[in-house]
């Protein structure tokens, strides 16, 4: 109870569970050291297992169908986040490392290599967010929060394809 007779709600309590879930991405967001990267990495590993499991011919599409689900389900799960712990950009929101880093998977060789190389591009990307990236920052609440990762995970997919195209990486 507040001086004014009203009952104080902690406002943690008003993000929905849905929302916490999906932001965190079930919890990994809370790991530490680097929850981004955690968030990443498992992002490649779930990826991987998935493509094992789907045929050529239908990982590019899934891929693209999940970047558009998580990133349509992320920015209102990270507005939500975001408002009910006060915070601009919570570290423990990670919803957006899964965007990115399956933008910068897509249409790549199923293979240990390309996949550290996507890791590592997207997360030099997401830390050092070359121009217009920190701008997509500024964008309002989940919007901003998953966006300009959505934005590194485009320059990794750009880098990543023209590296295979050119021969560099098999």
């Amino acid at each position: 109870m507040s001086d004014s007779g009203t009952t104080v709600v902690d406002e943690r309590s008003r993000a929905p569970l849905w929302a916490v879930a999906s932001a965190t991405f079930f919890g990994i967001g809370r790991i530490r050291p680097g929850p981004g990267t955690w968030g990443s990495a498992v992002t490649v590993l779930l990826w991987y297992a998935a493509c094992r499991e789907l045929t050529p011919n239908l990982r590019t599409p899934v891929a693209i169908a999940l970047v558009i689900l998580v990133t349509i389900v992320g920015i209102p799960a990270a507005t939500r986040v975001a408002r009910a712990y006060g915070k601009k950009d919570p570290q423990f929101v990670v919803i957006d490392e899964v965007a990115g880093q399956l933008i910068a998977l897509i249409a790549v060789p199923v293979a240990w290599k390309t996949f550290l190389a996507g890791f590592i591009l997207f997360r030099a990307f997401d830390i050092t967010k070359p121009p217009p990236v920190r701008r997509l920052e500024k964008l309002p609440e989940g919007t901003g929060i998953v966006l300009d990762d959505v934005a590194a995970g485009l320059y990794a997919l750009v880098v990543m394809q023209l590296l295979l195209r050119s021969g560099l990486m098999k």
